[in-house]
């Protein structure tokens, strides 16, 4: 089974990993973990800076993330794009990996938070579906693969 996992190395993500690989272990999957640094959009040397950092970063977790995979014996690979991580998740999962399960976490700014905080997610979540959407409920209405979303704990 080969399993396509969006990554950037948040708690969500690392959820999301140790989670895949728990349910899926007995099917010996191959995991190839996605990670997209998202360009600037404009270029001076401020926003080249971040932006390099960004990579640099997202290039830790992707071997952190490895070095989990190996440790539970779980194949795996990593890729690092560039550009609308939507659109770069889109196209990672239908041009070069063609995966029988895409893996996403939900994203939300506070993921332990009680009632109040849940509700502002809530609300936060509608409205970004409704303005640009979420990866989540692009890749949703987009993806031709199974899509797993894992909620945030």
């Amino acid at each position: 089974m080969n399993i396509m996992i969006a990554y950037d190395g948040s708690r969500n993500a690392r959820l999301a990993l140790a989670q895949t690989i728990t349910m899926f272990r007995d099917l010996k999957p191959v995991i190839t973990l996605v990670a997209v640094a998202e360009n600037p959009r404009d270029i001076t040397s401020g926003n080249e800076d971040l932006f390099q950092q960004e990579v640099a970063e997202l290039k830790e977790h992707l071997a952190e993330a490895l070095g989990v995979c190996e440790q539970e014996q779980i194949s795996a690979e990593s890729m690092l794009l560039e550009g609308d991580a939507r659109k770069m998740l889109l196209y990672a999962a239908e041009k070069k990996i063609h995966p029988d399960m895409l893996v996403i976490a939900r994203h939300s700014n506070e993921p332990d938070g009680g009632f109040i905080a849940r509700s502002l997610t809530y609300f936060v979540d509608e409205l970004d579906y409704m303005t640009f959407g979420s990866v989540s409920s692009f890749l949703a209405r987009r993806i031709q693969c199974p899509l797993l979303i894992l909620p945030s704990r």
